[in-house]
């Protein structure tokens, strides 16, 4: 028992020096002014019309993404499962995910700007070029492209893992299709579709870079509110207010989507 401890011993400093004590940090500096006194004022300041439809519009954001992104995601890893060199073409399209975030945003800066390749296409027809960048559409786009890979792995995991004799004897029974996929695959897959949404849905909330190069000043969320506040209002206490209540909308998405077995939360 000794032993245990001692190995969970560099665990337990690691979550403290680098989870709690960040976490803290922040809580700390959300109940100071700009004078560096104690103060609730940024609290109060959060629950104003502004920052609740800045909220509102962060989860809804984060909802299209992660909507779109789970739509493609798990059809592509179903034909993934049936395919012959499966593990090949994960592969291919977890390569993607490796390249720099920065250098794919400035890609697609390129791709939808007025003389890119997209723009180009469309004058070949006579029509005007359009100004696809700074829209709602190019950041969902993009922001859809950078999280598949994310989402499909869980759900490629699920799927690969599902024994085929329970689809089999459903089709046995009569079941169409629809009916197996309802009724079968979906319910014993859910908990990579739960993983998938976890790690698509919690990042995108908090999107900053992507909402600045690609949506401009269109889309503000709560990751570009903390920017902000950080970098331009140089309002630490305000910033932190708004990363605890990011960090809180956080934990409870991982709560609703967290795996359930035997009635506890894994």
């Amino acid at each position: 028992m000794t032993r245990q401890r001692g190995a969970l011993f560099p665990y337990i400093i690691w979550i403290a020096l680098f989870v709690i004590a960040p976490i803290a940090l922040v809580v700390y500096y959300s109940m100071l002014d700009l004078s560096g006194n104690f103060t609730l004022a940024n609290y109060k300041s959060f629950f104003t019309p502004v920052y609740l439809k800045m909220t509102i519009t962060s989860f809804w954001y984060a909802f299209l993404i992660t909507l779109f992104t789970l739509i493609i995601a798990y059809p592509t890893a179903y034909l993934l499962t049936k395919t012959k060199h499966k593990q090949l073409w994960l592969m291919l399209i977890i390569i993607p995910s490796w390249i720099n975030l920065l250098l794919k945003t400035y890609a697609f800066i390129g791709i939808f700007g007025l003389y890119g390749p997209i723009n180009a296409f469309i004058e070949i027809f006579g029509l005007e070029p359009k100004q696809i960048l700074f829209t709602d559409f190019s950041f969902i786009f993009v922001s859809v492209y950078i999280f598949i890979p994310f989402m499909i792995i869980p759900i490629f995991n699920s799927l690969d893992k599902l024994n085929p004799t329970l689809i089999y004897a459903a089709r046995d029974l009569g079941a169409s299709g629809f009916t197996t996929f309802r009724r079968v695959i979906f319910p014993l897959t859910i908990d990579g579709v739960k993983s998938g949404i976890q790690v698509t849905f919690i990042p995108a909330l908090s999107l900053f870079m992507i909402t600045r190069l690609i949506a401009g000043n269109q889309v503000i969320t709560l990751g570009t509110a903390i920017e902000q506040q950080f970098l331009v209002s140089q309002n630490w206490g305000m910033g932190s207010t708004i990363a605890v209540f990011l960090i809180l909308s956080m934990v409870l998405i991982m709560f609703l989507t967290g795996q359930k077995k035997g009635g506890r939360v894994r």
